[in-house]
């Protein structure tokens, strides 16, 4: 043998199958040596799961006990299943199914599809957006780019969590799920969905599991002759499952329980595909004769973070919460994790870039330093930050800022407007720079207020919105900039930002960090609003909002960064809030045993009398001018100065206004108008008088509303409605 083949890309295969055990912690090789009866597997973060379970395989097949082909590993991504075949070939267990649920089911559909249908198996459809928008258009229906995305997403949610096109919108409210349209309406359009795949011959990718299912159930002959092929199951990311890949599972089991599966509650973060944790919750309760096994020794971060980690989960409230496992560093003590607060978002990233130079120049290799975010939106500040630093980077999960299509679409649209100058009808009557970018993009997408809920629509806006942002900077830095200067400045940035980045730090949401590690972790823009996300309203989702960020600080091996800035844009009000999650955990921010449920707590408002307005011209509080339009007035701004609204808690304070105009049965603008709203978010009123001194609430409304005003402006929500107020 060659040296190469001893190195760690070629390791030696274990001469026996006791050898397979080798290298194995107690737990790890309990695993593997549980080779009948169901078995659980909870692994925490960084526990070596993967490595429990295919020694597990390999040590069944190597002692005899499994035979390689009637093993089925399943998992959810293809590379989690190529890492497990590669693993198993290293340990002399070749021959081993591993696949993910739809790549399984495909291969048996396709199979068996000529005996159980006839003929050949439908075409796949490997992108529905298109039929998605013919059946739209057969229900007269008109959506946008976005929105067709997310309908599409929707139909998706639909099938996997089994719903039909009639039961969609109850389902939708059943879930407490925000949908992107009227439900009914979406219901219509994945009803005429089905119909138009029906009379094209055609299948999706829900399906293959769908049709799957119907097979095993209808024909006992081919559920059998599946049986006696595959006689052993392991499911990896078991709190992933879906419904419908559960009964899939359970079809292939039969009435046998030879089942090992292996998960983690606390990373739990994908519930908007429909996955949930109950199956891996259940287990014992469905298997009472299950052997448990809980990894929880740590092979991946230093005590430091490990002790993070806990800190956060100790926190978390909910069923997965019960669940949880205290993790046990198994590594050298390390740094201990960093909290940074900053003035700003551009602050916040050029100080990022800052630390990560300087992380490079002590020897931490780019390729091994990450910078996670909650909305792909937020990359492009980073971007920026890197490129001005000279770091080169790599986005994961999303396209570079400026080559996403409501980005170059933007791109082309301000082109056009500053090339026809004067001409152009959507520029009268607009002088100043930022406010001639919203006149454009308003065309695109943007408006002055998010749209509510998650999704396409909302990541188009918030591309949008950073726009808008960049052209508020780029304005203040260079008064008496034009729009020309501005599109040569976004074109400058674009191609900065194309160049080669073979070896740099990774860019990635959350989300699509999960699965992944590097030895330097910065976790950015934890603030109110954005970590938890604005539109996690009910309880589970703020605690999903919670794993994610556990999810985040689980992918460090030894340096954690942990921070946010305190106001969108330089010299902007610093009306920002930490995330609550950080709450115990940050120095200064108190201790855990007094950490309560997020939202609650009093609200103590000022004693003293209540401010009259001042009489006289009212003056823009920005520029001075005097105002004498109504709507600047009560913003106490000119309307085309910047703002420095609290997005998040101008969010919150719609969502309260709605729910008091249904209690009242009155239009929203009879409790409050968009104007006032955005007054409020601006200037983030915390005493009576505060919050009297701003047209538009008068006594009455005060002291009606004010109460619970305050207290969405403080982040404590009360629970007293307009009546006990």
């Amino acid at each position: 043998m060659t040296a190469a083949t001893h190195s760690t890309l070629f390791p030696q295969v274990p001469e026996t199958a006791d050898a397979v055990l080798d290298g194995l912690d107690p737990e790890q090789r309990e695993v593997a040596l549980a080779l009948s009866g169901p078995v659980c597997v909870l692994a925490g973060a960084g526990t070596g799961k993967t490595r429990a379970l295919t020694h597990r395989i390999a040590y069944g097949v190597r002692a005899g006990v499994l035979q390689p082909a009637s093993v089925l590993a399943v998992t959810f991504t293809n590379r989690a299943a190529g890492e497990m075949r590669g693993r198993l070939r290293q340990l002399g267990a070749g021959g081993v199914q591993a696949r993910t649920f739809h790549s399984a089911a495909l291969r048996q559909l396709q199979f068996f599809w000529p005996k159980a249908v006839g003929g050949d198996l439908p075409r796949l459809l490997e992108r529905k957006i298109q039929l998605v928008a013919d059946a739209a258009a057969r229900c007269r229906i008109r959506l946008d780019r976005n929105e067709l995305r997310d309908v599409t997403s929707e139909i998706e949610w639909a099938k996997v969590t089994q719903t039909v096109p009639a039961d969609y919108p109850a389902a939708v409210a059943k879930s407490v799920r925000e949908a992107p349209r009227d439900p009914a309406e979406i219901g219509q359009i994945y009803a005429m969905y089905e119909q138009l795949k029906r009379d094209r011959s055609v299948i999706d990718f829900e399906d293959v599991l769908l049709l799957t299912v119907g097979i095993l159930q209808d024909r006992h002959d081919i559920a059998d002759q599946i049986r006696r092929q595959y006689q052993h199951f392991v499911v990896d990311e078991y709190q992933d499952v879906s419904p419908l890949q559960q009964r899939l599972l359970d079809l292939w089991l039969g009435d046998r329980d030879n089942l090992c599966v292996v998960g983690d509650a606390s990373q739990t973060i994908y519930s908007f595909t429909g996955a949930t944790p109950d199956h891996l919750l259940n287990f014992r309760t469905r298997h009472p004769a299950a052997t448990v096994v809980k990894l929880v020794r740590d092979y991946r971060s230093t005590p430091q973070v490990v002790h993070l980690a806990n800190g956060l989960l100790s926190q978390a409230r909910g069923r997965a919460a019960e669940h949880r496992l205290e993790l046990i560093s198994q590594r050298g003590t390390g740094p201990e994790p960093v909290y940074t607060e900053y003035a700003d978002e551009p602050a916040e990233a050029e100080g990022t870039a800052r630390r990560i130079r300087d992380l490079i120049a002590a020897g931490v290799p780019a390729g091994e330093i990450a910078v996670l975010y909650r909305i792909n939106a937020q990359s492009e500040v980073y971007e920026q930050a890197l490129a001005d630093a000279g770091v080169p980077y790599q986005l994961r999960g999303a396209e570079r800022f400026f080559e996403r299509q409501e980005v170059r679409e933007a791109g082309i649209a301000l082109r056009g407007a500053a090339r026809a100058g004067g001409n152009d009808p959507l520029l009268d009557d607009v002088e100043d720079l930022p406010a001639q970018v919203r006149a454009v993009l308003s065309t695109k997408g943007w408006t002055s207020a998010a749209p509510a809920g998650s999704g396409a629509v909302r990541d188009r806006w918030e591309s949008l919105a950073a726009l808008v942002r960049l052209a508020e900077d780029f304005a203040r830095a260079r008064p008496g900039a034009t729009l020309s200067d501005l599109v040569a400045e976004l074109d400058e940035r674009a191609a900065a930002q194309h160049a080669p980045t073979v070896q740099g730090v990774t860019l990635a949401s959350l989300h699509a960090a999960k699965g992944l590690e590097w030895d330097a972790v910065f976790l950015v823009g934890l603030t109110e609003g954005m970590m938890p996300i604005t539109y996690a309203k009910t309880d589970e989702q703020v605690e999903e909002e919670r794993r994610l960020l556990y999810v985040g600080v689980t992918r460090a091996r030894v340096h954690l960064t942990l921070s946010w800035g305190l106001s969108r844009s330089p010299g902007g009000r610093a009306n920002r809030r930490p995330s609550r999650f950080l709450k115990g955990l940050r120095p200064g921010s108190g201790s855990l045993a007094a950490v309560g449920s997020a939202g609650g707590g009093s609200v103590e408002r000022g004693s003293g009398p209540v401010r009259r307005r001042p009489r006289g011209p009212v003056l823009c509080r920005v520029c001075g001018a005097t105002l004498t339009e109504a709507g600047a007035m009560k913003l106490m701004r000119c309307e085309d100065c910047p703002s420095d609204m609290d997005e998040a808690l101008y969010e919150r304070l719609r969502d309260w206004r709605s729910e008091q105009a249904r209690e009242l049965g009155q239009p929203p603008y009879c409790v409050f108008t968009d104007k006032t709203l955005m007054a409020i978010a601006e200037r983030v009123p915390a005493t009576d008088g505060e919050l009297a001194s701003i047209a538009g609430v008068g006594a009455r409304k005060l002291d009606r509303f004010g109460a619970e005003v305050l207290a969405i402006c403080a982040g404590e929500e009360g629970e007293a409605g307009p009546d006990e107020t």
